[in-house]
């Protein structure tokens, strides 16, 4: 139980460290994205954006992973419909581009984010496993433990006494049964 705890705090470390990174990724992207977004409503204003803005989707893959009892995503594939034809500022398809990027980002994010939750949720389960048996089912086995061995002390001296009488008991008889005899 104790090295499962080990592991999963492992893994957690891990997997805080990704979670950290793909935030920061999908920020840096979401910020460069809003930076080309903001040139192209300075150079085409707002009727500029309309006139391109075609609904598209986006499909995002999860590969579920199992590890040590814990089931989380993955590898993740974001699959971004086609790129849209855009009339406008220059600045706009860069934009579109760069908000294509902060999708996949944000789908990368939500798939570590996720597989953290799990495995903290299990570590957490897994630590109170741990402590319970730490503190609650050793103590009695000790207890039990101790018990068992006094009782067997116990037990142990009783026979040692019972074969020193029985000794006793042959000796004393044969030594009665050779002076009478004698």
């Amino acid at each position: 139980m104790q090295r499962r705890h080990d592991l999963l705090r492992r893994e957690e470390r891990r997997l805080a460290t990704l979670e950290s990174m793909t935030r920061a990724e999908w920020d840096q992207r979401c910020r460069t994205a809003e930076r080309w977004m903001a040139r192209a409503l300075v150079l085409g204003g707002r009727e500029a954006l309309t006139r391109g803005n075609v609904e598209r989707t986006t499909v995002a893959t999860v590969r579920w992973q199992s590890s040590m009892g814990v089931t989380s995503p993955g590898e993740v594939v974001t699959q971004l419909g086609p790129a849209p034809e855009l009339t406008g500022p220059a600045a706009l398809g860069p934009a579109a581009l760069g908000y294509r990027d902060a999708i996949d980002a944000a789908v990368q994010h939500a798939a570590s984010a996720a597989a953290l939750i799990q495995v903290r949720a299990e570590l957490e389960s897994t630590g109170r496993r741990l402590r319970a048996i730490r503190d609650r089912l050793v103590p009695r086995l000790e207890e039990a433990l101790r018990t068992l061995e006094l009782q067997l002390d116990e037990i142990e001296r009783e026979e040692i006494l019972r074969a020193r009488w029985a000794r006793d008991e042959h000796r004393d008889g044969r030594g009665a049964a050779r002076e009478g005899g004698g």
